[in-house]
């Protein structure tokens, strides 16, 4: 798993910078980091510089978002499958979410939005 991680991600030590970063999010602004996250593993990067340089400006529009106190709604609008897949589209050459994974990402932004049964 560490080895495919690395062939995905790229540099170890900025992946677990990310990580560090991610962790200190409030906890719905981390919630939501996290569900994008997960959302995004499943989109073809164009190289590991690309894949760890889209995390990082994820971190950082998050970061900036509690900063301000954006709410996540905001961020990510009513449809955060689009929002992710826009998101990736400046970091990949194409790309792939089953629908299995817009629905995870879908749960996880309703819980850090406190919709849970929202919809």
């Amino acid at each position: 798993m560490t080895m495919l991680m690395s062939k995905i991600i790229g540099d170890k030590r900025r992946y677990r910078q990310y990580k560090e970063r991610v962790k200190r999010l409030p906890e719905d602004y981390r919630t939501a980091t996290e569900a994008i996250e997960r959302y995004l593993m499943h989109f073809v990067p164009a190289d590991n510089e690309s894949a760890i340089s889209e995390f990082e400006d994820l971190a950082e529009l998050f970061e900036q978002a509690a900063s301000d106190g954006t709410p996540i709604r905001e961020v990510v609008g009513d449809d955060p499958a689009e929002f992710a897949e826009e998101f990736a589209r400046n970091y990949t050459k194409g790309g792939y979410a089953p629908d299995k994974e817009r629905q995870r990402l879908l749960r996880g932004i309703e819980r850090a939005t406190g919709e849970q049964g929202a919809g």
